[in-house]
């Protein structure tokens, strides 16, 4: 498993957005001109974020984006999810049906290695990257 630009972008890009909207909505342009990540990319990440609820939207001149929630609520392993998908390093351990489950020698390894990385990401919550 690797973390693609999309999920360490989106991490950046909550960040962002929770350091710059204390009572105003943040564009896309100042998080482009702080974070040095292209308008157009942003606009992806951004569309997964509002679609799993984590962000808020205000159209118009003072529009922008807002969390939906306190920075407190928000776990690190739960916006990786939106970004990347999944943070699974092997099929086998979830919905995947592996015919050589039941006698795998590989298998408790690699799920407690899926273990391990799932719970560490959400052992960290948006607020605790804020104070770092």
């Amino acid at each position: 498993m690797k973390i693609s630009t999309k999920g360490r972008y989106a991490l950046r890009i909550m960040i962002d957005i929770a350091e710059n909207s204390k009572n105003d909505y943040v564009s896309i342009k100042s998080i482009s001109e702080r974070q040095s990540i292209s308008n157009k990319y942003i606009e992806q990440i951004i569309s997964k974020l509002l679609k799993a609820e984590l962000l808020i939207t205000y159209r118009g001149h003072t529009g922008g984006y807002k969390l939906s929630r306190k920075p407190s609520e928000y776990k690190v392993g739960e916006i990786l999810r939106v970004a990347e998908g999944d943070l699974n390093v092997i099929d086998c351990v979830h919905d995947f049906k592996c015919p050589r489950k039941s006698i795998c020698n590989t298998y408790s390894f690699w799920k407690g290695l899926d273990t391990v990385i799932n719970e560490y990401a959400d052992s960290y919550t948006l607020e605790e990257l804020l104070k770092k």
